[in-house]
């Protein structure tokens, strides 16, 4: 079980079982939405998130077509990211998790758009243009 919350704690939330992927996003409204060079994002089920608390101060913001993406309407903490092409994922800001997940970033993505004052160093990541297939995601099994 992992836990997460927002920075002022006013969300909190619960992740059953491991963490087994993320990614680095670097497309234009990852770095606005988190206000760095990328956003980082454990991928999984969502029926294993569950929010504990702060449901009422959990906001939704359209950023673009069929995209959701969540905060907290007290301290401003980027939360979730959805995507209605896969609704039975969401995405979990890997820096609000309470503690390391088990697994590492696979891949950075939308490298076409990142930040022209940032040096991506070669860590070994795959790394793709845009978005990656997504039939090349690691996929949970349960």
């Amino acid at each position: 079980m992992h836990q997460g919350s927002c920075l002022c704690r006013a969300v909190r939330y619960e992740v059953d079982g491991p963490i087994r992927q993320s990614s680095h996003c670097h497309c234009r409204m990852c770095r606005k939405f988190h206000g760095a060079a990328c956003g980082t994002y454990a991928n999984l089920k969502a029926a294993r998130l569950r929010i504990v608390a702060g449901k009422d101060v959990l906001t939704a913001y359209a950023s673009s077509e069929g995209v959701r993406r969540s905060f907290c309407s007290r301290c401003g903490s980027s939360l979730f990211f959805e995507d209605e092409r896969e609704p039975d994922v969401i995405g979990v800001t890997l820096g609000t998790l309470d503690a390391e997940p088990e697994a590492k970033p696979w891949a950075h993505i939308f490298m076409a758009d990142k930040a022209g004052w940032e040096d991506v160093p070669d860590d070994g990541l795959r790394r793709y243009e845009q978005s990656y297939p997504l039939d090349t995601v690691p996929r949970e099994r349960s």
